[in-house]
């Protein structure tokens, strides 16, 4: 199979689909791995380390997509690379459709196999290659959170950890997952009040056994998130339905009556958000103030740090990439349930229930069309 890695195209994203290790995989097994020139320059990887690996650099992205039966890339296609698509090409990537209405058009007319990382999911509910980018999702959560609350970037001047005899920043934590515990992680152990409000009581009482009194959990609903979030220096929204858009869980009422200078982080605003008036910011202008409250609603907050991001995401991503490329699309999802549930789109039909239904377009069952 001839495998494209095209360079990223999204706003501050430094990251790459493949490290030179796993080029050599491919190449081992007699795949043929094509990579767009500089496309790893942002993760501190360069040309020469691809080829060693058996890589073949391309000078554009036009002839990385068009040379292509599979690209494996990080972040979905942006509008500049929707003329770049090749009919029924595999796409293996990051796509989060069901907040991207207009990609997914693309993807139904030119009948694209599209292998979203975020849906593969194991049997155990595990989503194995959303956990990478979580875990340094939620990590940065925090740190980006106590840079907002520092008076010059507009936030109310607070030390998450305080002092001895000043109180500590309050942190409120909206999803006990993957993003929400590494978010707890950072912010516990920069001396921080926190609190985790999640749904799932058997989720609490796993983190009130790894945190004990670190931390205070609340069973989520409309009451406890109001409470919360009003009493809340710094509010992480931290919220995963798989493949769905985000529910807005805070509100614009919420926001309006929350303290000036209060910080929200919406970690799943590239599902749509979960706090109501989030929308995607860039690394370049991360910020935005509404109602006195600084909002951080970067997309692609990983991409910052872009080469712990890729090898960790690379971590988790060989696995299936190879799966396609050596049994072809149609035998790798048949031989692992994990990996059909990541197929999104295939044969001009939406394959994944939530994202269907975030669309609103007809869901078409994988195996009516195998």
């Amino acid at each position: 199979m001839k495998i494209g890695v095209p360079t990223e195209v999204k706003n501050h994203e430094y990251r790459v689909g493949m490290i030179p290790a796993s080029v050599r995989e491919y190449t081992a097994r007699g795949h043929q791995v094509f990579v767009q020139k500089g496309a790893g320059e942002g993760s501190a990887i360069f040309d020469e380390t691809y080829v060693d690996a058996g890589a073949v650099i391309l000078d554009t992205a036009d002839e990385v997509w068009k040379i292509a039966d599979m690209i494996v890339k990080v972040k979905e296609p942006l509008r500049e690379e929707y003329s770049r698509i090749q009919p029924g090409q595999i796409i293996y990537t990051y796509f989060h459709l069901a907040a991207v209405p207009e990609l997914a058009t693309v993807l139904l007319e030119k009948e694209v196999a599209a292998v979203a990382y975020e849906t593969i999911q194991l049997d155990d509910g595990r989503l194995p290659l959303l956990e990478p980018m979580s875990e340094v999702a939620g990590r940065m959560s925090i740190q980006v959170g106590a840079r907002s609350l520092e008076r010059e970037a507009g936030g109310k001047g607070i030390l998450l950890g305080g002092i001895p005899g000043v109180g500590r920043a309050k942190v409120v934590i909206i999803g006990g997952g993957s993003v929400g515990t590494n978010a707890a992680k950072m912010a516990v152990g920069m001396g921080a009040h926190v609190t985790i409000l999640d749904t799932n009581l058997n989720r609490l009482r796993y983190l009130d056994d790894i945190f004990g009194n670190g931390i205070q959990t609340l069973h989520s609903n409309a009451g406890t998130i109001g409470d919360s979030v009003l009493a809340a220096d710094l509010v992480i929204g931290a919220v995963l339905i798989p493949g769905a858009k985000a529910p807005h869980l805070v509100t614009r009422e919420h926001i309006t009556s929350m303290g000036e200078g209060t910080v929200v982080v919406d970690v799943s605003v590239d599902q749509g958000g979960c706090i109501a008036t989030c929308h995607p910011t860039t690394h370049e202008k991360p910020t935005y103030v509404i109602d006195g409250v600084v909002h951080y609603c970067v997309a692609n907050m990983p991409g910052a740090v872009a080469r712990t991001s890729t090898f960790g995401l690379n971590n988790t991503t060989l696995k299936y990439g190879l799966a396609i490329a050596e049994n072809g699309l149609v035998g790798a999802m048949k031989a692992d349930r994990a990996l059909l549930l990541g197929l999104n789109t295939y044969r001009g039909k939406i394959t994944y229930q939530a994202v269907a239904e975030g669309l609103d377009l007809p869901y078409t069952p994988v195996k009516d069309l195998m």
